[in-house]
């Protein structure tokens, strides 16, 4: 069975997400980033989600966990949480 481990930051708004992502892409530091502006207690974590299976998470969020590249920042996710950057750190199928 499919395993993933992921962390993300979980904010508020779709241009707050967008203005994260592109500090991330420019070498800021993703736990960092996670501990100040994350509304989710795993900020508190660096954004740390641990390992997960499929059907876990929201399907928006497990979409992207299943199906995109390991260790790049991705989204906006939109989900009823609000608008997460999710960065897959592992994945075994």
């Amino acid at each position: 069975m499919a395993k993933a481990s992921a962390r993300h930051i979980l904010v508020d708004s779709e241009d707050f997400c967008n203005e994260l992502i592109e500090k991330i892409n420019n070498g800021e530091d993703f736990s960092a980033l996670a501990a100040e502006h994350s509304k989710c207690p795993s900020g508190s974590k660096g954004g740390d989600l641990g390992e997960f299976g499929p059907g876990q998470m929201v399907p928006e969020f497990d979409t992207v966990v299943f199906n995109e590249k390991v260790g790049k920042p991705h989204g906006p996710v939109k989900t009823d949480f609000g608008f997460h950057i999710v960065e897959i750190t592992s994945r075994t199928d």
